[in-house]
């Protein structure tokens, strides 16, 4: 059995599985190669135990009961060939609100003003993006967003009509924070991811997503594919809840590592993060992006998100953007990267492990129907709160 978590042997890490006969998803730990439920009255919810002063500690001392070995339920946690009798993976949070942030490293940044400018219109997209270099240039990678120099860009570009809405969250003041799913419609490793089926150019987005507590406080991080329709944003920016928020398209695993003397903000600032997408086409891409070259630090982007203006009483999962857009061709010179159903993409670090999903048309993705009325319900019938 092949290690489809690729898990590292230290770390506190929790998530969330489901177990034929418990109504309620359950709170669960790693353990020597196993998976251990530590759900309880003191902590119901993966929302619960990142609100507690020391998450980490609480979880390494919480007991529990073994549900199956760690490769067998990453095993059947693969949504093709799952069988729901026996216990599979969720997401890893619950409650928390699902938040992205946009535009935080310079190749995005760039792709970003290349799909607006091409109208959704991958055809377009290489002329556009050899004359958006040769405009101002590839390395925008030591310009911190919002100061003088930055400023003075902005001006330039403005003299030569070149501005866009995506330079202005890219280099500018404000940071661009979204909605990528509600509270419980995330998906989690295994699991397949949803396109909405109106588009014909899209892509995954390999991603760290940190986990904040109500108070701002970061106390983990998990994996996160923020699954993007390109030809949709590219259109209109208004467009973005479509191109983002569709049935399946958020996906997060395959655990939540909490923050202790292994584990800091300081690894996931260093983190290198790997995508490989395997097509039933025999396709293959593969890419690597460096979390060093992010332009806004993860914990201004949560400041930007949450904060005195804007409070998050379960919490916060925030997605911290990536550098990665491909544009290897895949087919016809020239148009560029899209996904094809049956894709598989994997997603990995070396500290968080690796989160894999296939791609399906959201609209025959499993619907979501488990939302926060009905986990009330059954922690309530089970008697835990």
């Amino acid at each position: 059995m092949t290690d489809l978590l690729q898990l590292p042997g230290e770390g506190v890490f929790i998530g969330r599985a489901r177990v034929a006969g418990t109504p309620h998803p359950l709170v669960v730990t790693v353990r020597g190669g196993e998976i251990v439920d530590i759900t309880s009255k003191a902590a119901p919810l993966v929302r619960d135990i990142c609100e507690l002063d020391d998450p980490a500690g609480y979880v390494k001392a919480a007991t529990g009961r073994t549900i199956g070995s760690l490769a067998q339920i990453a095993e059947n946690s693969m949504e093709a060939s799952r069988d729901t009798a026996q216990p599979y993976l969720l997401s890893p949070v619950d409650l928390q609100a699902v938040k992205a942030s946009g535009v935080t490293f310079v190749v995005s940044l760039l792709e970003r003003v290349i799909e607006e400018q091409a109208r959704g219109n991958p055809e377009k997209a290489d002329a556009i993006r050899a004359d958006i270099a040769t405009l101002i240039g590839h390395d925008l990678s030591k310009l911190k967003p919002g100061s003088p120099e930055a400023m003075e860009i902005k001006r330039k570009l403005i003299e030569r009509g070149a501005w866009s809405q995506y330079l202005e969250v890219g280099i500018g003041p404000d940071a661009e924070i979204f909605t990528k799913c509600q509270p419980m419609a995330s998906v989690g490793f295994g699991a397949d991811v949803g396109l909405h089926p109106v588009s014909t150019w899209n892509n995954p987005e390999p991603e760290i997503a940190v986990i904040a507590a109500s108070n701002g406080k970061i106390v983990g991080a998990a994996l996160g594919n923020d699954v993007n329709l390109r030809d949709v944003e590219g259109r209109s920016a208004l467009l973005l809840g479509k191109a983002k928020d569709n049935n399946a398209s958020a996906a997060l695993g395959p655990f939540i590592r909490l923050f202790d003397e292994t584990f800091s903000i300081a690894d996931v600032k260093s983190a290198k993060v790997f995508l490989k997408v395997e097509g039933e086409d025999g396709f293959t891409l593969e890419g690597a992006s460096s979390m060093a070259e992010i332009s806004r630090s993860p914990e201004d982007l949560v400041a930007a998100a949450m904060g005195r203006h804007h409070q998050y009483p379960d919490g916060m999962a925030l997605y911290l953007g990536t550098m990665f857009v491909p544009s290897k061709d895949r087919g016809e010179a020239g148009k560029g990267f899209t996904h094809r159903t049956g894709d598989r993409v994997t997603i990995a670090t070396e500290k968080l492990g690796a989160l894999t999903n296939r791609v399906r048309l959201s609209t025959e993705c499993a619907p979501w129907t488990y939302g926060t009325s009905r986990l009330m319900r059954d922690l309530a019938g089970a008697g835990l709160i």
